[in-house]
């Protein structure tokens, strides 16, 4: 957005704020400085009718209330203003800890196309007096990948437009054409889906983001359906169907450590070197992201196959914060 433009914009807000009555586009027009214009030339007021529909089009995108009503029962022209009750943010209490996790999701959803909005609720937060620091850790780090697919979907979602994509299934060779409307992008298991209604199997259907194969495209209008009120983890919990965990690992932990492994133990040997647990899973890629995050108190013995992929992402996870160090760092007990 150009300075020219988002100065007009504060001064319309500032303008609508100030005035309890409703204000009449012309009356916006003779008080905010960049609305200037000669009413009696067609062109020029056509130009400003157009800028003018085009920034209340984006307050309302950024949220502001922006409401409409006459000034009194004798007014035909519809008015503006903006309601200081619904503009202004209640108050917000973060404890520190709190606030310091406030930071560390702003930074990964930074990682994951929705820089725009985390940084719009770290403005909105500190205006309300909240001091959230976008550095602070709490002894983890934020560090997500997500796919292709991911940003344009979110956006098709926002603005209620229907999709095209080609999706790949393993039972099949090739591809095939999805026409969608998207109600909205959640995460199951460490995995990103899609869920909405098909148009061309008229039923609602899940899609992996990760066997998108194609870019996303959009179709028809904004705003052409309306998403129901459902729980859509649920959906993609059921279309999952359930788990066979057919693999069995063995890993190696540190003495009063790893709680939340430990509890999904199938058996526990203590040694004078941690404690050997066995634990059954299905997906080793999903395993190992789990693993992960208990970082140092934990080694992942057996199968190679999770071992490796604890290791892999290990590395990527250090390469992002030392790119020179990470191989040296991060190694494999022989």
């Amino acid at each position: 957005m150009s300075r020219i433009r988002t100065e007009r914009l504060v001064n319309l807000v500032i303008c609508l704020l100030a005035t309890r009555r409703f204000l009449t586009a012309e009356q916006i027009a003779a008080i905010v400085p960049g609305y200037e214009h000669d009413p009696n030339d067609e062109r020029d007021h056509e130009a400003f009718q157009r800028k003018f529909e085009r920034d209340k089009a984006e307050l309302r995108e950024l949220g502001v209330p922006l409401e409409m009503g006459t000034a009194s029962i004798f007014d035909n022209e519809q008015g503006y203003r903006i309601a200081r009750r619904e503009y202004a943010l209640p108050d917000i209490p973060l404890a520190p800890d709190e606030a310091a996790a406030v930071g560390i999701a702003a930074r990964l959803w930074q990682q994951t196309g929705l820089a725009a909005a985390a940084s719009s609720g770290l403005a909105k937060l500190r205006a309300g007096g909240i001091d959230v620091d976008p550095h602070a850790t709490l002894g983890v780090e934020a560090v997500v990948t997500v796919d292709p697919a991911f940003e344009p979907l979110t956006a098709a979602v926002r603005d209620r437009q229907a999709v095209t994509f080609s999706y790949e299934v393993p039972e099949r060779d090739s591809a095939g054409v999805r026409r969608l409307q998207p109600w909205g992008v959640v995460c199951w298991r460490g995995r990103w889906y899609v869920v909405g209604h098909d148009l061309d199997r008229r039923a609602e259907r899940c899609f992996r983001l990760s066997r998108i194969v194609s870019g996303v495209r959009r179709s028809g209008r904004r705003g052409a359906y309306e998403p129901p009120k459902t729980d859509l983890i649920a959906k993609v919990a059921r279309s999952s169907g359930p788990v066979e965990r057919t693999g069995r690992a063995t890993v190696l932990v540190k003495k009063g450590k790893v709680a939340g492994v430990r509890r999904w133990a199938e058996q526990c040997v203590p040694g004078p070197d941690g404690d050997r647990l066995t634990l059954s899973y299905s997906d080793a890629e999903l395993f190992a992201s789990w693993l992960v995050g208990y970082g140092a108190d934990l080694l992942v013995l057996d199968p190679p196959e999770v071992r490796d992929e604890v290791v892999r992402r290990l590395r990527a996870i250090a390469a992002a914060y030392d790119p020179a160090g990470a191989r040296a760092q991060i190694g494999v007990p022989a």
